[in-house]
């Protein structure tokens, strides 16, 4: 550590040592020798020592760090005037407590014009942000508490008619702070509970306190990333974070590119522009005029049927990879009818005979083959695609093979797991999403690409306002014109924190946990009465699928009659879940299956026990139907 040389970046480090429950300066005393600043050291290390054991006992405390990081960061000339004050960790107790404690404030005759940088903002603007840090600690507590609801359901149009003082209306005139906070707890009340242990309903899911941090940093800082210029440490925080990612995808040193984008299928769509680029780099001046009819692979789409669109009869033969591949190619202009889709095994995985006999059919219809995906993880089946054999058919016919890892991209932190991508260092690009199984707030998908430049190539366009050439640091830091949107929204300083904090082998232990518990799940139901799994096999991911079949329906012959009402079981019980608020699960049909329930575990608070309660709720809640 390097030695501080003042007794103000003392007690900066004093602090961090205090937030991190590290002994606060153990052994610095010693290379600071003039006396002003040992009775400096002395006075810092007795109000830490006060906040120390306060802090354990009030959230209230984020709130004045919270404070206390905006003062601090506030205008030059406003640090200039509160230089001469004394220093808000050399304060006596009495003064620290009585500025940053929530007192009695009249929010309704207070408003945003009160707030900073009006003048004499300072006391409003704190005492309006503790009371928001209470809001959020509280639903935080209330969000790990397993007596709360999931959820407060209520129809879209009790919400639009307006809920006890909550209206979502927008007004001419201003409206009171007072209102702005019953809007911030209401925004909440009739929200879902996404980091619930009892939430199963999507593959995001779970409550990271370091990453929610990581968050509240990122939108004070309020930076875009597309330059050094503007995002200095969180450009290099991403560079670093991605050369890391691609050394586990298995490319020597960490060699390529990358970006974080708005979500996996934005970077399922940048690898199939740079694999456009790499062939037929002319499309980027010229069009799709310039290339010929172009035909991209993915295994069979997913269509969300839902019973009120379809019967039993109308469910075609559809399978695992995302839809974002489909709407690559209708975006970019290849059309649908140029995405050709594969067929898979019972358990969602790519047959890659079926992918080389599609390749030849398409070349002897005089097509160009271009770009095939696989998948690692798929949405309903958590299906990963034999990379390894898909890999060999890419390289026989030149074609690029990307892998959409959005959903399983995570098992690669995992020793246990990590084979089930076995071959996705072959890969040309990956999609990874460290918002899904890695439990990091929302949104942070990744997309990777092995060889370096073609990012660049591909999206460039030079911008002279932004990417002038001649500015005094080196420019190849400047990331933004290789993302095909200008502004850039700061997606890695909230995982680059849960990765300091965790390392590796945190996420590493989280993964483990899920899959454990997925397994757990599967042995506790795979031969229980009145469930189905949707096919045989321990799951490749958390991904667990089953019928809960009611009483009412079993023995009985198999027969469209029976699929028929089976197929209304799920969204049935579904419906009673989010009525009573006591847990969330997702459910779907699938080819010619009906619907089933699709449970996954992302969420770090899980247990067993809430496994059992999930299982549970279903049967009490289908014996009847």
């Amino acid at each position: 550590m390097t030695q501080p040389t003042c007794p103000t970046a003392v007690a900066s480090r004093c602090a961090q040592c205090v937030l991190r429950r590290h002994p606060p300066l153990h052994g610095l005393h010693s290379t600071h020798k003039d006396t002003h600043t040992q009775a400096k050291l002395k006075n810092v290390h007795s109000v830490l020592a006060y906040e120390y054991a306060w802090m354990h006992g009030c959230t209230r405390k984020l709130g004045m760090k919270i404070c206390g990081f905006l003062q601090k960061n506030n205008s030059l000339e406003e640090r200039g005037r509160l230089a001469g004050q004394k220093n808000l960790l050399s304060c006596d107790n009495s003064d620290r407590d009585s500025r940053y404690r929530r007192t009695e404030t009249d929010f309704s005759n207070l408003f945003a014009r009160d707030l900073l940088p009006a003048k004499n903002g300072e006391e409003p603007t704190i005492q309006f942000l503790l009371e928001v840090v209470e809001i959020l600690t509280n639903y935080i507590k209330k969000t790990f508490d397993r007596s709360t609801k999931v959820l407060d359901f209520h129809h879209p149009h009790q919400l639009l008619e307006g809920m006890e003082g909550f209206n979502l209306e927008l007004s001419d005139q201003p409206e009171s702070l007072e209102q702005i906070l019953v809007d911030c707890r209401d925004t909440l009340k009739y929200g879902i509970r996404t980091g619930h242990p009892r939430f199963f309903n999507q593959l995001s899911s779970g409550l990271d306190i370091i990453g929610l941090a990581g968050e509240w940093l990122t939108s004070t800082a309020n930076t875009n990333m597309f330059t050094y210029e503007i995002a200095p440490v969180f450009v290099l925080m991403e560079q670093l974070t991605l050369k890391k990612m691609r050394e586990m995808i298995g490319w020597p040193g960490g060699e390529g590119d990358g970006l974080f984008s708005p979500g996996g299928a934005i970077s399922n769509m940048y690898s199939v522009m740079m694999a456009r680029y790499k062939y037929f780099p002319e499309v980027k001046t010229k069009g799709m005029s310039a290339a010929p009819r172009l035909v991209l692979f993915t295994s069979e789409h997913v269509r969300h049927l839902t019973p009120m669109r379809c019967s039993t009869s109308h469910l075609g033969r559809t399978s695992s990879s995302h839809y974002s591949i489909k709407k690559a190619g209708a975006a970019l202009g290849f059309g649908t009818d140029n995405v050709i889709l594969l067929s898979t095994d019972e358990r969602g995985r790519v047959i890659p005979a079926d992918l080389e006999a599609k390749i030849i059919a398409a070349k002897q219809k005089g097509y160009v083959p271009l770009f095939v995906n696989a998948t690692a993880g798929s949405t309903v089946y958590g299906a990963f695609d034999p990379i390894n054999e898909i890999a060999d058919i890419c390289e026989k016919y030149n074609l690029w093979l990307h892998v959409d890892g959005a959903w399983g991209g995570g098992l690669l932190m995992s020793r246990k797991h990590r084979h089930k991508l076995n071959g996705v260092e072959r890969a040309n690009s990956v999609t990874w999403n460290p918002h899904k199984m890695m439990g990091v707030p929302l949104q942070c998908s990744a997309i990777l690409v092995r060889e370096k430049g073609i990012l660049a190539g591909c999206n460039s366009m030079c911008a002279g306002y932004l990417f002038q050439p001649d500015k005094q640091y080196d420019v190849t830091y400047d990331t933004g014109d290789k993302a095909i949107q200008c502004g850039r929204h700061v997606d890695i300083f909230k995982f680059w924190l849960m990765w300091k904090a965790k390392g590796t082998i945190g996420f590493e232990q989280h993964i483990d946990k899920c899959l454990d518990l997925s397994q757990y799940l599967y042995n506790k139901i795979k031969n229980r009465e009145g469930f189905q799994m949707v096919f045989d096999g321990v799951p490749q991911h958390t991904n667990v699928c089953f019928w809960y079949i009611p009483p009412s329906l079993r023995g009985m012959p198999d027969s469209n009659e029976w699929r028929e009402k089976l197929h209304r079981v799920a969204p049935k019980i579904k419906a009673m879940m989010m009525e009573s608020g006591t847990t969330m699960v997702g459910y779907q049909p699938q080819g010619n299956k009906v619907n089933f329930f699709r449970m996954v575990v992302s969420n770090a608070a899980a247990t067993q026990s809430d496994i059992d309660f999930l299982i549970d709720e279903i049967e009490r809640m289908g014996q009847d139907l």
